[in-house]
């Protein structure tokens, strides 16, 4: 098929891949910003500051592509939406920002950030996967304090260990 076809219905930009394009730029912008404000720690080769520029390069590109696929309008169709998940999701990263602001530590608000996401992705037995998600944070808490000797924020839970 040609791009003259009559049965093949022309192709759009995409306004919304645009918005979304520019939206990466910016944070990609953003990250470069913040990173030249690091201090250089490193007396040789790559400091930490070299992450963000990083991430900013991987961000820049998916924005230079998305904005491609925008203006040739090839991105895909989009999915009706559903905002419940999202809802979740976000009030799970509240918790999880709130217990460890408040004192609950790492394995409180991690288990938190766990069970609101797996409700949000249709999975609806709390008390196995808030088990879960303790367990499983309590071993990731032990991992990083106790063999990488990195501190978590820590409550009540993290006493205890």
């Amino acid at each position: 098929m040609t791009s003259s076809d009559p049965a093949q219905p022309p192709r759009r930009v995409d306004r919304a891949g645009i918005v979304i394009a520019a939206l990466l730029a910016g944070l990609a912008a953003v990250l470069v910003w913040d990173a030249s404000g690091l201090p250089t720690t490193a007396m040789y080769g790559m400091g930490p500051e070299a992450m963000p520029i990083v991430v900013a390069s991987g961000l820049a590109l998916l924005a230079i592509g998305n904005f491609i696929d925008a203006l040739r309008g090839n991105l895909p169709a989009r999915e009706s939406s559903d905002p419940v998940p999202v809802v979740l999701i976000l009030v799970g990263l509240a918790l999880l920002i709130a217990i460890i602001g408040f004192g609950g530590g790492f394995i409180l608000a991690t288990a938190a950030l766990f069970v609101t996401t797996s409700a949000a992705f249709g999975r609806r037995a709390v008390l196995a996967d808030s088990v879960i998600a303790l367990v499983m944070s309590t071993l990731i808490y032990l991992a990083f304090d106790r063999l990488l000797t990195l501190s978590l924020p820590a409550g009540p839970l993290e006493r205890l260990l």
